[in-house]
Parts: structure tokens; sequence; C-alpha cells
């Protein structure tokens, strides 16, 4: 009897052991997709679609698997090792490669085949509980139990310790190793049911080194992959708990890249924090209290710095790294001109939108150098929900200035934003700018007053941006302005809402030409 209770416990054990690997595999899947191909989440929609597809098609083949138990499930974990450890690494890979579509592809295929081997997992544990003298009813419950508490721990140690820690290339082969080692386990425990032991051993110690080897040069190798993916050598690259943050230089030109999106390049990242900075500095009667939403490298903060007024400059971001590494990376210290240690600058790290609710508040000047809204987080930034908010925290003569994507490759996009911005009662006027990093780029500005753009006065220092130039910039291209037109007929654009949110798609279809 102790002998069956102790190899029913070794079984529940290896039940909750694999189900921690199992989930963490599923959510590194969904981020890698994330990462590579964009759009969080529709890549976390499609990640737990076809791994939940697969667990359905391997457990109704378990049904098939009725003698040699406990090989088969060795066999399993040794090809869930094996396939979910090189995954990352192989991800990157092929997307130097051949492109995001392929990656796509292959991806998808993975998580459809690593799926379908953990939904073998537990009918066979089951029915080797069963087996060995364990009931049904309470094998089969243990075994659940087992699965769905390790999928809780596996989720919380994926999010708040692996990916932070490891990134998603090591926490590959980390956690394929605790397969492996799980298989080595069921072999040495159930020895005596096992045909040719050193065959399987022979196996798992074969998995086990290529995994050691993968934690150990892994990384390095993937970092020579994803150096394929940038114009430029790569001088700074760190895994956050929010965002992948790249650094890269070549010839003197800086480029910061979050979640492979470029956000600037030194070489004329002042045309486009001088316009995002001073126009709203030139529209706001007074310049005390100052708001800026993003900005964790420090460069719009550089320019407001400009301004001897400024008594507060509030920087909400929601990645401290972000802010860290403005703040101790020469390169960007040089850049950004210290502009983290003046006195008058306050970081918040906090999501803009959570911010904006609990601040009691208002603000002379309130800018959003946010990301794009390409994924459904970001996208809460551009409602009218969260610019009400913005709108309600601004000061009487004040202004607030929005980036606002390219109205040329993303016009539908950019003229949703400016719609939005001018549901909430704020009068818009809309400018771009040519940025060679960028191409042509767009702002909104919103006061709560019709203004003449020939009325604002640039009264600081710029490399760019000059008083009479200004009006110039609210002057809009036939293919770039807010006719937009689709087979002869004028399109009608909604505001992007919370309940509705349009803009992603808008966003998506139009950068996918680009």
């Amino acid at each position: 009897m102790s002998n069956v209770t102790n190899k029913s416990s070794q079984l529940y054990w290896a039940s909750g052991i694999v189900s921690i690997c199992g989930i963490i595999f599923e959510v590194l899947f969904g981020a890698l997709g994330s990462y590579i191909l964009g759009d969080g989440v529709k890549q976390y929609t499609i990640t737990i679609s076809l791994f939940l597809t697969g667990m359905g098609i391997g457990a109704s083949l378990s049904e098939r698997v009725v003698k040699n138990l406990i090989t088969r499930f060795i066999v399993i974990e040794l090809m869930i090792g094996i396939i979910g450890g090189v995954s990352s690494f192989a991800v990157f890979g092929i997307t130097s490669i051949a492109g995001e579509e392929s990656t796509a592809i292959f991806l998808y295929s993975i998580i459809l085949i690593v799926g379908g081997l953990t939904g073998l997992e537990l009918p066979i544990l089951i029915r080797k509980a069963n087996e060995i003298g364990v009931e049904m009813n309470k094998s089969t419950a243990r075994v659940l139990f087992s699965d769905y508490a390790g999928g809780l721990v596996g989720g919380l140690l994926f999010a708040f310790y692996l990916r932070p820690e490891f990134g998603l290339v090591k926490s590959a082969f980390l956690v394929a190793l605790i397969n492996i080692l799980v298989a080595f386990w069921m072999i040495i425990s159930f020895r005596k049911e096992i045909v040719k032991t050193s065959i399987y051993i022979g196996a798992a110690s074969f998995a086990l080194l290529l995994m050691i080897a993968g934690v150990l040069f892994g990384e390095e190798i993937a970092f020579s992959f994803e150096q394929r993916l940038y114009k430029d050598p790569i001088i700074f690259s760190e895994e956050t708990s929010y965002q992948r943050i790249v650094l890269t230089k070549e010839q003197g030109d800086l480029r910061l890249y979050l979640n492979g999106q470029l956000q600037f390049s030194s070489s004329d990242e002042h045309r486009y924090h001088e316009t995002l900075v001073h126009v709203p500095m030139a529209a706001s009667r007074d310049r005390n209290n100052i708001l800026l939403l993003g900005g964790g490298d420090g460069l719009a903060v550089r320019e407001l710095l400009k301004y001897e007024e400024v008594d507060s400059i509030t920087v909400v971001d929601l990645d401290p790294r972000m802010v860290d590494i403005a703040r101790t990376n020469h390169m960007l210290v040089e850049l950004n001109q210290q502009a983290f240690e003046d006195k008058r600058v306050k970081v918040v790290n906090a999501d803009a939108f959570k911010f904006m609710k609990n601040e009691p508040d208002r603000f002379d000047v309130i800018i959003s150098d946010l990301p794009d809204p390409n994924n459904e987080s970001l996208n809460k930034l551009y409602t009218w929900e969260f610019y009400s908010m913005l709108r309600n925290h601004l000061k009487q003569n004040g202004a607030m200035m929005v980036q606002a994507t390219s109205p040329v490759f993303a016009t539908e996009a950019y003229w949703t934003i400016s719609k939005t911005i001018r549901e909430t009662g704020l009068y818009t006027t809309n400018l771009h700018v040519d940025i060679p990093s960028f191409g042509n780029w767009g702002f909104v500005l919103g006061t709560r007053s019709q203004i003449d753009s020939e009325d604002l006065n640039i009264q600081v220092k710029t490399d760019y941006l000059t008083s009479e130039m200004v009006p110039s910039l609210t002057a809009f291209g036939k293919d770039e302005d807010s006719t937009i037109t689709k087979n002869g007929e004028k399109v009608t654009l909604e505001p992007n809402t919370l309940i509705r949110p349009n803009l992603i798609d808008k966003y998506e279809n139009a950068w996918q030409q680009y």
C-alpha cells in the first residue's frame, strides 16, 4: 500500500511541475508573438486559442495511449523540453532570416505542437495513477488539482521572475530543463517498468546537455540574430517587466527602440521634440506646472527645462527602467543633458490612464508623448475617455499636445485621433513635421479656445523650429488631409472610445504597407 501511495504521490507532483512548465510556455509564446509580431492582445488571443486547441487534440489522441504509459510520458516530456526550449531561440533566428510572415507560421505551429503534447500529459498520468491502484475519480481529481494549481504558479513565476530576470530566450531553456529533469525523475522512479532504460537515459542526457548549452550560450547567439533586425549595431539591450529596450549606434547616430519600434534618432530627434514641446508652450498663457505623459528618455524634459518660468514637471512613465537608463547611460545622459537631475522634475512610474483618474492637480501644459496605439493597452490612451480626463486637468488658458502618428502613412489613424480630441470639446490645431528617420509625423494641439498659429511665438533657443515656420506646419497636402475617400466616397471618421476601439485596426492596416 505504501508503494502505491509513494508512486501516486510522485505522479501528482510530476503533474503539478509539468503544468507549471506548460503555462509558462503558453505565456512565453504569447510574449514572443507580441514582441516580434506586435499587438499583444491579438497575439495572446491567438496563443491561448491555439494552445487550448492543441491540448484538445492531444487529449483526444491520448485515447490511443493505453500501454507503456510511463515511457510514453517520458518521451512527451523530452519532446516538450526540446521543442519548447529552442522555441524562442528559433523564432529570433527565423525572424532575422525570413521575416515576420514566416515567423508567424513557425510560432503558431510550435504553439499547436506544444499544446498538443501538453494535452497528452494529463490523461496519461491519470491512467497511470489508476493503473497502480488509485480509484479513477480520485486520480482524476488529484491530477487536475495539481495541474490547475501548477498553472497559477507558472503564470506568476513567468510574469514576476523569469521574464524580467532571464528574458525570453534563457527562460525557455530554463523551463525546458525542468521538463527534462521530470523525465529523468520518472525514468529513475519507474525504472523497473521500463524496457531498455539506458536508451531513455541517453536521450534525456542529450536533451539535458542541449538545454544547458542553450542556457549558457543561446542568448548570445540569439542576440546576433536580433542584431539583424536593426540597421545599426546594438550597444545596449534589456528586457524589462514592460518592454524590450534596445539602443543602437552607428557613426554618431544613437537610436532607441522599444519592443522593436523606433522611438528616436539622435540625428533628427530635435525636430520631433521641439514641435512636441514648444508649440503647446507657446499656446499656453502660463508655463508653470507641466505634465508629460511618456518621455522616459528625457528628451522632451530637456526641451521643457529651457523655460525659466517652469516650476514643476511631472513625468509619468510606466517603466522605471527606462528612466533609470536615461539617467545612467552616458550617451542618453549626454543627449538629454541630465534632464532628470533637475529638481523641478518629478517622475511617477504609473499607467497614464490610472494616473489621470487619481491626479487632483490641474496643469498649464499637458504633453502626451506615448507610444503609438498598436495594442489594446495603448489604445485606451488614445480614447475619448482619456482625452476627456486630460481636458479636465487642463487649466482654462492652457494647452495640450498629443503625438498622433503619421498623417501620410496612417492618414485615417491620425485624423481619428484628432476627431477624438475635438469630441471632448477642445479646439484642435493640426500640425505635422518632416523627420528623416520617421518620415512625416503628426501632432494635435488642443486648447479651450480657438488659437491662431500665426500668433504662436517660440521664445527659447531651438535647433529647428522658428515662430515664422509654425503656421506652415498646419498646412496639409491633398493625400494627407482630413478629406479621406475610398472608392470615390468620403469616409466619415468616428471618435475612438473604450467601448468602440476603432483606432487599432486603422493603425495596423495603415502600417502593414510600410
